[in-house]
């Protein structure tokens, strides 16, 4: 990927406490979005997974097709290192990553406001015991739909009958309707480019940065907002839900 273009990475985590409730009307994730010139356009998901996780990734492809407005296929991953991204694609990965507060994370990187490449890690520091296959599902079904573009639906531990909610329980499986309206609303709009690679395409390996020139943080109860500024005019977006 040039360094020419400005990208960004934003971050969110499924964290492994309970949370101060958080509340939003609407769950798009910052206006952020894959280019593409049609819709439904298919999302490469790079499996990159240990076998116990890879029907829990083929059940998340499936939920997520049923979109009006895109497709994912599970692609071979080509992820290397701690789930390095690849261009135009989503890799997906497991490992044990630490206790550190988090079951899962989702990395978006950014060109303006679209989605360039994605990964996602399942922490199994704290779900290879104690969680069931039901809150395993639920974590994965959420890391994936934040790489679409969607926010978390509630932050209070509400159950709203969704992976992308902060259910105490984990026991939501599946993304629900709400979920399929707000997609078809962040991908009503067409775009000139693609930034999606074909699902049978090999997606070119992300660069890494150098230390930030400039940091900015915004903190509130629950979630921080880290920006960081490059020296080549780039920008890293990171959020982070916190645990108590």
């Amino acid at each position: 990927m040039s360094k020419r273009l400005p990208l960004a990475l934003a971050v969110a985590a499924v964290l492994a406490t309970l949370l101060v409730p958080v509340a939003a009307a609407s769950h798009s994730w910052g206006n952020y979005h894959w280019a593409r010139t049609s819709n439904p356009f298919t999302v490469p998901l790079g499996d990159n997974l240990s076998a116990s996780w890879k029907p829990l990734l083929a059940r998340a492809s499936s939920d997520w097709s049923k979109s009006n407005v895109l497709d994912t296929a599970v692609v071979a991953g080509q992820a290397k290192g701690k789930c390095r991204p690849s261009a135009g694609r989503v890799e997906v990965c497991n490992g044990n990553y630490g206790f550190n507060g988090w079951l899962g994370l989702a990395q978006i990187w950014l060109s303006g406001s679209h989605i360039t490449q994605g990964a996602t890690k399942m922490n199994d520091s704290y779900l290879s015991s104690g969680y069931s296959t039901t809150n395993k599902q639920h974590v994965i079904c959420q890391e994936v739909g934040h790489t679409f573009g969607l926010d978390h639906q509630d932050e209070s531990g509400a159950d709203l009958n969704t992976c992308m909610d902060y259910s105490d329980a984990l026991d939501n499986p599946s993304p629900n309707q709400h979920d399929y309206d707000q997609l078809a609303t962040i991908y009503a709009h067409l775009d000139s480019t693609s930034t999606v690679a074909s699902a049978t395409s090999v997606g070119a390996a992300g660069s890494a940065h150098a230390s930030p020139v400039a940091v900015e943080r915004s903190d509130r109860i629950a979630s921080s907002t880290i920006v960081e500024s490059f020296g080549d005019g780039s920008k890293r977006v990171t959020h982070i839900l916190w645990a108590l």
